[in-house]
């Protein structure tokens, strides 16, 4: 799954969500089942996403939804082989990164 998010240093739940095409709801979940999601928290108690939370998002997506992982399968597997997962996820992410750039210079064409 491609995320389409402008760099930032922080970015708000609603942004994140959206750019999952998720509920907020499901988010707040995921914060509070994976270690590795820790959003900083405003005076208001609102999420503030770093770029590496967003990271660690992608990655739990692509194990619970596009893997099929159980949540508490997908924890284990974080924790075994969080490494390896994040080299062949973030192949995975450029490799789609240069299809849909190649696609565009074929329309172009």
């Amino acid at each position: 799954m491609h995320i389409n998010l402008p760099e930032k240093r922080y970015y708000k739940i609603g942004e994140v969500a959206k750019a999952f095409g998720v509920n907020t709801s499901l988010i707040r979940f995921w914060e509070k089942e994976f270690d590795v999601l820790k959003p900083k928290k405003n005076a208001k108690g609102d999420r503030k996403f770093t770029p590496e939370d967003v990271k660690n998002l992608q990655l739990i997506y692509h194990l619970v939804k596009d893997k099929g992982y159980t949540l508490d399968g997908a924890k284990i597997h974080l924790k075994e082989s969080k490494f390896k997962i994040l080299q062949n996820f973030e192949m995975i992410r450029k490799l789609e990164h240069i299809k849909a750039e190649l696609q565009k210079i074929k329309e172009n064409l």
